[in-house]
Formats: structure tokens, sequence, C-alpha cells
């Protein structure tokens, strides 16, 4: 062993001792990192004079036009929250397939994961499921067990579901990886992975679990029908008309925000970045809407459907469309539905600040938005520093001696990274252990990138509900009713932790689960 290894080996040990004893994540980072690089300058093993790239790095991260669409999506999750949006999802859902056995717990899931998919952040939908959900469920005779884990469980939905903001993160450092691995082996054109790889190679994992989740629920209502009773019907939704009216109003406007912002995305219409746009736009017209009942939201939504019209009319007639009576008529009617537009977009603006609903979102979204910047940034530096002192050759090292060639370098890796999941937080794991170990596995024959991700974002949903110290559980302990108890929680997660293993297991062996989506439209 060289001088170099064992100074590598105590910084990574440096740095998972001080998260555990809670001190800050990026200062701890950046902190041992500048410690081991003054060592590693006095034994002569690295060169301090590498920190000077540290500014050029940190102005990458900055201008990273992937990393743009964080601030973005959190704005639209965090609208969605606070516009109410979600409550009448799970009360309009309970309704609807309540008065089946198990029928609340069905919509729970199936509301959860279009809240998942509309906030991509696993503590704001634990935090809104754990106050809305778990208290109607149990005020209708629940198992106590039965309706924390479907909560806990639905929560951790965030994770895999696309735009998931960890798949985000999880893509830009997957690319970096994938293109270090390729360069060390001598291939100098490198290939990418975008986030619209990642958000396609998870729809059919994410789909699966829900599924799973549901055939679950369905076997209990079979077996143990009094862990979860039908709810009686609500007298003010008379007649089926009534309910479809109710469950139209409440699902058709999320679902088509969150169609609008994936189906951009994998269509390759839109970046990440202005997919995210296009949802905090409609999260801030929906919330209008929500607000005041105000024609401004559907003017300005109106309108733009038919500049989109327009736009694809257009494109369709080619240069056929600039006859000079034709391109008269469409540039005058452009001009007047963009008109329509800003004008509709400042009502709902205005009548959202007057609400108070966009002082919080803004101060919500600057919170996490700098907590997971300032993150990467001492995860950068950390980075910088493993590198110079030979961390990433030693990691390479190590994986491809390991017992069992590939499959055991993985297998390692992902356990190693579900443990870390008890006391590190996934955007933590991601800036720190992936950067790690992801360029030494994708040197390693026959491991797929998309796979490779998709499996690390499922690995890192289910430490999130891991008893004892799975995040989601500790989120839902705080929002739970007294009923309630830390047991409940524990026990009630137990088999969701199953089912989510075996989902794991089941990617392992068909990787094509993963593959599939991203082959079909990108021909991957």
């Amino acid at each position: 062993m060289g001088a170099a290894e064992p100074l590598v080996i105590a910084m990574v040990f440096a740095v998972v001792a001080l998260l555990l004893f809670g001190y800050p994540v990026a200062l701890t980072l950046a902190g041992t990192s500048l410690i081991f690089a003054l060592l590693g300058d006095a034994t002569g093993v690295m060169n301090i004079a590498l920190l000077g790239a540290l500014p050029q790095r940190i102005f990458g991260v900055m201008t990273n036009e992937v990393l743009l669409a964080i601030p973005l999506f959190v704005f639209m999750g965090v609208m969605l929250e606070r516009s109410r949006i979600a409550e009448e999802l799970l009360e309009t859902m309970g309704r609807l397939f309540g008065s089946l056995t198990g029928g609340l717990a069905i919509s729970a899931i199936i509301v959860g994961t279009l809240l998942a998919a509309a906030k991509g952040v696993v503590g704001a939908t634990t935090v809104t499921m754990g106050l809305i959900t778990l208290p109607a469920m149990l005020r209708h005779g629940y198992d106590p067990r039965l309706a924390a884990g479907t909560v806990a469980a639905t929560a951790t939905l965030a994770q895999i579901m696309p735009p998931a903001t960890v798949l985000i993160l999880l893509a830009d450092q997957i690319n970096i990886a994938y293109q270090s691995a390729q360069l060390a082996r001598g291939i100098f054109a490198p290939a990418s992975v975008s986030v619209g790889d990642l958000f396609a190679g998870a729809i059919v994992p994410a789909g699966l679990l829900v599924l799973l989740y549901l055939l679950f629920q369905v076997v209990v209502a079979v077996l143990r029908p009094q862990a979860c009773p039908p709810v009686p019907p609500d007298p003010a939704l008379k007649g089926t008309g009534a309910v479809l009216r109710r469950m139209l109003e409440a699902l058709v406007a999320p679902i088509l925000l969150i169609i609008v912002v994936l189906g951009s995305i994998l269509g390759g219409l839109a970046t990440p970045t202005e997919a995210a746009a296009v949802g905090a736009f409609g999260a801030i017209l929906l919330t209008a809407y929500k607000t005041e009942r105000g024609s401004s939201a559907l003017l300005a939504a109106g309108a733009t459907a038919l500049v989109l019209a327009l736009r694809h009319v257009a494109k369709a007639h080619g240069s056929q469309a600039y006859g000079l009576p034709k391109y008269s008529f469409g540039f005058a009617a452009a001009v007047l539905l963009l008109a329509a537009i800003a004008f509709g977009t400042v009502r709902a603006v205005a009548a959202v600040a007057r609400s108070g609903v966009l002082r919080e979102v803004l101060a919500s979204t600057a919170h996490i938005t700098a907590m997971i910047f300032t993150i990467l940034i001492g995860a950068t530096m950390f980075s910088l520093v493993f590198r110079g002192l030979g961390g990433d050759d030693l990691v390479q090292h190590a994986l491809a001696h390991l017992p069992g060639g590939t499959g055991g370098a993985i297998v390692i890796v992902m356990i190693a990274m579900f443990l870390l999941g008890f006391v590190m937080d996934a955007f933590e794991i991601i800036f720190v252990v992936v950067p790690i170990v992801a360029p030494a596995l994708l040197q390693l024959p026959g491991i797929d990138p998309i796979w490779l991700g998709i499996m690390m974002a499922m690995n890192l949903q289910m430490s999130y509900i891991h008893p004892p110290l799975g995040p989601t559980l500790l989120f839902l302990r705080g929002v739970a009713p007294p009923d309630i108890t830390t047991m409940h929680i524990y026990i009630g997660a137990i088999p969701f932790v199953l089912i989510q293993m075996s989902a794991l297991v089941l990617l392992w062996y068909a990787p094509q689960l993963a593959t599939l989506v991203p082959s079909a439209l990108y021909g991957r």
C-alpha cells in the first residue's frame, strides 16, 4: 500500500464519522477535504495546487443546465403542496374507491403516486400524506400498522417516480462517471447519459412497484378485511355523475400537468430545464385557479395551448405558411395570444401573491435549492481531493478484485449504499458515494449505466423506509397522530420493504425493465 492510500481511507472514514455526529454535510465535506489536501501536500503525495481547479469546477456546477431544473421542479412541487391540490386529490380518490374493502388504501397509493410524480421530494410527500391520509384511514377503522406502512411506502415513490429530484442529480453524476469510465478505457468520444434516459428507465420499475403495492392491498383486503374496512359513501355525492364530476375537477389538471412535463422530456420536445419551467408555470396557474376561481389562469392556459397549436401548424406547412396573407394572419394571432398569456400570467401571479402562498413557496424553494447546491459544492471539493490522492484508482482496483467479479462488486456497493441510507440523505449519498464507486463500476464489463442508475435509485428508496432509521419513517413519526406509535410504523413498513427488495432483485435478473423504454425511445 502506497503513502496515499491510508490518507484516502482515513478521509472517507472521517467524513462518515463526522456526518454520524451530526455535523453539517457541506461543511464536513469541504473542511475534511481541505485538511486531507494539506496532509497530502505535507507528505508529498498530492500537490496542493490541484485545488486551483476548484473555482472552475464550482462555476461548472452553477452553470450546469441540467441542474437548473432542480429549483424549478422544487418550486412546482411546493406550489402544488401549498395550494391544497393534494388534499382534493386524496379526498376525491378516497370517495371513489373507499366503498370497497381496502379502497381507501388503494386510493392512497394512487394519489401518492401522482403526488410523487408532481412533487419529486420524499419529505414533502410524506408530510402531505401523513397529515391528510393517515388520520382518515384511522378514522375509518384501518389497522394502524397497515395505514402507516401504506403511507410511508407510497411517499418513497418520490425517489423513483419521474421527475424525481433524486433522478436528476443521479443522472448528472452517472453521466460524469460514465464518461470518465469511457475515457479510462481509451474511448475519446464518450457517449453520455441524460436525465431523459434515467426518467425513461425509471418508468417501468416505478410502475412495477405501484402494481406490487396495489396487489398487496388486494391480498390484505381478501385475507384480513377487518384491517381495511370500506368507507361509508358521502351523502353529498349522490349519483355517478356527481362522483365523476368531482373526480374530473380534482384529477384532470394535475394529471395533465404531469403528462405535459414528462411527455415533453421523454419525447425530446424540451430539455429537463425547459420542462421544469413549464411545470412551474402550470403549478402557478393551477394554484391561481384554486385560490380565486378566476378566469386569468384559464385565459393563460388556453392561450398557451393555442400558441402551441399554431406553432405546430406552422411547422407542418413549412415554407408554404409564409405566404403574405397567411404570414400576416399567423403573426397577428401569435401576438394576440402572447399578449393574452402575459396578461393572464400576471393576473395569476398576483392572485397567488395576494393569498400569501407565493412568498411561502419561494422561501421554501430557496431553502431546499440552497441546501442541495451547497452540498454539491462541498462534494465537488471532496471529489477533487479524493481523486488527487488517487482514491479513484484505489476503488477501481478494489472492486475489480472482489470475489464474484462484476456481480460481486455491484452487490457490495449496493449493500454499502443501503446501509449508508440509514445515516445519510439520498443527496449526500449521490454527491459523496456515487462519484467514488460509479466510475470504477462502469469500467467493469457488462454494466449498463442506465440500469446501474435505476438500481441505485431503487436501493436508496428502500433504505428510506427500512426500520429503524429510514428517513421516511422519521418524517412520518413527526406528523403521525398520537394513536400511531413508532412500533406501528416499523411493523407496517416491513411488508413494503420486502416488496421493494423483491422489485430490486427482479430488476437485477431482468435489467430490460430499466433499459426497455430508453431503447424504444432513443435507440440505446
